[in-house]
């Protein structure tokens, strides 16, 4: 297991930083980008890119890149949003969305205002819609902003911290412990969980605030 863990680092590690941070940073920006956002696995990039960091410096560059590349595609929903919210809305994706989760997303954002756009970044689906929803009510973009900066601020200092912090734990551990791959993996799955119990709590405790 070290050995193929540590053969999966080296790879990544072998990548030029710069090239790592901006997939990194891409990644996140189809994540939440409106609809492309349901398919682009922008967690596992980050993660990925996160077990290569070798420095405070690639670690907060990282992070920033992640921020940014978050907003870019919330920016980009909510001008989306904007201009062609019907449009998108009535078209062949939009009903492959399901109109359900469009009313519930017009729902949860006329409800629970501000809080919603904080909220929806740690809930399917719905973090990508709440952009596009935004922009086609009568919420302004600053405002829209001030509410989704910190949650991307959040989402990315966990993800690149457990990521990172995990590879140099098992860094250091592995010349000592033949099962210091299984740690590892038991700390990125412990993540996982953490995060997939979190995003259902949430769901349950505002589902009310979309039906």
């Amino acid at each position: 297991m070290n050995d193929i863990l540590t053969w999966i680092l080296d790879t990544v590690s072998g990548v030029d930083p710069v090239i790592r941070t901006l997939l990194a940073g891409v990644g996140m920006l189809l994540e939440t980008s409106v609809l492309v956002g349901l398919i682009a696995p922008g967690d596992t990039i980050v993660i990925v890119a996160s077990t290569a960091v070798a420095s405070p410096v690639q670690f907060v560059t990282l992070v920033l890149a992640v921020i940014v590349g978050a907003l870019a595609g919330e920016s980009i929903g909510f001008a989306l949003g904007h201009h062609f919210g019907p449009f998108i809305r009535s078209s062949r994706l939009g009903r492959r969305i399901g109109e359900h989760n469009w009313a519930r997303a017009e729902n949860y954002l006329e409800r629970r205002g501000g809080l919603a756009v904080f909220i929806s970044r740690f809930l399917p689906v719905l973090h990508s819609l709440i952009p596009l929803t935004v922009g086609m009510s009568r919420m302004r973009y600053g405002t829209f902003m001030a509410w989704t900066v910190p949650a991307c601020v959040i989402w990315s200092l966990a993800y690149v911290s457990v990521g990172s912090a995990a590879a140099e734990g098992y860094r250091e551990l592995s010349g000592r412990l033949h099962f210091a791959g299984y740690l590892f993996v038991g700390v990125i799955a412990l993540f996982v969980l953490a995060v997939f119990l979190i995003k259902k709590w949430l769901h349950r405790r505002e589902l009310r605030h979309m039906d």
